[in-house]
């Protein structure tokens, strides 16, 4: 029984306090995150050894009271609250049954109960790396006296830890925290620069300074014995899968590559279609989705059901590719036409959806499709993380092309070169590319000529492709120009230069993007925006087999004549004509621009306020007002780097002030 919902609990290493004061405590923090499980709760005290854990339920599958959270297992030493699913699952529980350790009775079919067994025969970390699925999870051990804590290996289900006073408090969300007298709303500086940087925050930091997220792929332990010691352990290590895959590389021919794929992701589909509620799929009309609809639509004897949404900007509405995947693959499509005013009522529910500065500004629409399709089932598949996996990014296209052409120039007539665009203003820029734009082919058809000219400027000063990458995804470099920290933590995009990925250079930026922006970026948005409306997001496409599969591929089976993607275009071809999705990528956004020079303009400057951030602290005040005025005269166009100025602003009046 695969549950999806929401857990929260504390270790008092003093244990000096009553059962009703950690029911108390437990109450509001479950309570604060009762969107990821509206249809039951629990919770699990045991004063005497200070802990205290409680559970919110979204049922999905055998709804009975029989995989209800926390639960203990059979021999007793384990007590456990788990988000999220174990696909393979009835895989896992034949092999305890089967098992010399095995000598006890299953209650129910939960996979809840199936971990406990595997926590009873092979011990917690074994356990998961015989999983495959997406989870976070938090168990008690009796006989150790400790805490363990486990995330998936991808990154999909989110899972915070940290101190409150004397506390040890965990839990899927930073509200659960934030309810908590004992809580410290510290913000973190350091934090706060990776946040201006990457428009979200990296694992394993917070905005907070006394918490961490637990990275994908990790596994922790904490004893109240030892509570300064907090031991963090890897099960499953991206850098290593794409390493070895790299250096052990899949030699078969491209055909017998795709088959193989095709297998993989067929499998990984199905194990992801179990349910005992309605379910879906997200439909953007796209590559990814479209084939992940196609195999749905295979292994089901009834039409799925798809979703999608419209705006009425029509350089952001891919509604109609949709509407015709749809049609081709006969399912049974719903289709909603977004205003923009529908739109922008989303932005105030945006920092407690979040708990943390985010913005990505496709997390409006994400929610907006979440919510139409939560309207009609309980579960969606999507088709995250082929971009990252399979070349889909314009970036690894154009990062490759300008590394080719520039890297062997001298370093002084690069930055000449970059000297002598910076003299034409950003708005000329974006006036001659669309008088010529009839005249140009469709790939320098540019949504924001001006600023990619500002970003190539960038480019020609680097030294590295690291520092390329750098200068292609940072909003703010560096983002002490905006704050007045020059201080940053280090990430696994800093730690990732000397690492032998870089050949080509598209391949070291998709690496990047499987360790940093999936899991700190998009996974963070889809478990958000789906969880806000207590839907349950899927994606086969994170199968870890299909991952460490993937990463074996060369290069040339994925980006091929300038594209993106090539082997999935493949195995899509399969299911429908090419003409139904060859075209080039959209992305799913909205006019944050725009708006915050029109209708969202007076909400805008009253967060930007030159008093408000002076008083505050937090940001360079004449800064934001040079960009803030450049961007309303269109000077130039600063959309993205006001917009996490503004949802800095956002979160920042709604959870903390």
């Amino acid at each position: 029984m695969p549950i999806m919902c929401g857990f929260a609990g504390l270790l008092n290493p003093k244990t000096n306090q009553s059962r009703d004061w950690y029911q108390q405590r437990l109450e509001s923090m479950t309570n604060a995150i009762r969107h990821r499980g509206p249809d039951d709760s629990a919770y699990w005290v045991e004063a005497e050894r200070g802990l205290a854990m409680g559970f919110r339920r979204l049922s999905i599958l055998d709804l009975s009271v029989q995989g209800r959270q926390p639960m203990e297992s059979a021999c007793g030493r384990y007590t456990l609250v788990f988000n999220g699913e174990i696909y393979n699952h009835s895989e896992i529980k034949q092999a305890v049954i089967a098992s010399d350790q095995f000598h006890f009775e299953f209650r129910g079919r939960s996979d809840t109960e199936t971990l406990l067994a595997g926590f009873t025969v092979w011990g917690v970390e074994a356990t998961l790396k015989k999983t495959n699925g997406m989870f976070a999870l938090a168990v008690w051990d009796r006989e150790s006296h400790c805490l363990l804590m486990g995330r998936d290996r991808l990154g999909e289900k989110p899972l915070y830890y940290g101190w409150a006073q004397d506390l040890f408090i965990f839990g899927s969300e930073l509200k659960s925290f934030m309810c908590l007298p004992e809580f410290s709303k510290t913000l973190d500086k350091k934090a706060l620069n990776l946040f201006f940087r990457h428009s979200c925050i990296p694992a394993p930091y917070s905005v907070f300074e006394k918490v961490k997220k637990l990275p994908p792929g990790c596994f922790l332990k904490w004893s109240p014995n030892q509570p300064a010691t907090v031991e963090i352990n890897r099960y499953w290590s991206a850098q290593d899968v794409c390493v070895q895959g790299v250096k052990n590389p899949f030699t078969g021919t491209f055909e017998e590559a795709e088959e193989k794929l095709h297998e993989l992701l067929k499998d990984a589909v199905k194990l992801r279609m179990e349910a005992d509620v309605p379910l879906g799929a997200f439909l953007s009309g796209g590559i990814d989705s479209s084939l992940i609809v196609a195999l749905m639509q295979k292994q089901s004897s009834v039409p799925i059901r798809t979703f999608t949404i419209g705006f009425e900007e029509a350089r952001f509405d891919e509604s109609e590719y949709a509407r015709k995947v749809s049609q081709a693959l006969h399912t049974h499509h719903t289709e909603l036409k977004v205003t923009a005013k529908e739109a922008q009522s989303v932005i105030p529910l945006l920092p407690s959806m979040f708990d943390e500065p985010f913005s990505d500004a496709s997390q409006i629409p994400t929610y907006l499709l979440a919510h139409l399709t939560r309207q009609s089932v309980t579960v969606s598949l999507s088709g995250d993380g082929g971009d990252e996996l399979f070349g889909g990014y314009d970036r690894y296209i154009y990062g490759q092309n300008f590394w080719n052409k520039f890297s062997e120039f001298p370093i002084s007539l690069k930055k000449s070169l970059a000297t002598l665009l910076n003299l034409i203003p950003s708005k000329q820029w974006e006036q001659g590319f669309r008088a010529l734009e009839p005249f140009l082919p469709p790939h320098w058809h540019w949504k924001s000529p001006g600023e990619k000219i500002k970003k190539l400027q960038e480019a020609l000063r680097v030294t590295n492709p690291l520092e390329l990458y750098t200068a292609l995804t940072s909003h703010f470099n560096p983002p002490s120009s905006v704050t007045f920290t020059s201080e940053e933590y280090s990430t696994q995009i800093k730690d990732a230069e000397h690492l032998p990925l870089w050949e080509p250079i598209s391949q070291g930026m998709m690496y990047l993007d499987l360790v940093s922006y999936l899991p700190d970026d998009i996974l963070v948005k889809v478990d958000r925006a789906t969880m806000a409306v207590s839907l349950e997001g899927r994606m086969p496409l994170l199968d870890h087999r299909l991952v460490e599969f993937a990463w074996k591929l060369p290069p040339h089976f994925k980006i091929q004549d300038g594209e993106g993607k090539a082997i999935t275009k493949k195995m899509l071809n399969r299911y429908l004509p090419e003409t139904l999705y060859q075209r080039p990528k959209m992305g799913f956004s909205v006019p944050v621009g725009e708006w915050i020079r029109g209708p969202l303009k007076d909400w805008a400057e009253s967060l930007l306020n030159h008093e408000r951030i002076h008083r505050e602290g937090y940001l360079n005040p004449q800064q934001v007002e040079t960009l803030w005025r450049e961007h309303l005269s269109g000077a130039r166009n600063h959309e993205h780097r006001l917009w996490d100025l503004l949802q800095f602003q956002n979160w920042l009046n709604t959870c903390i002030y």
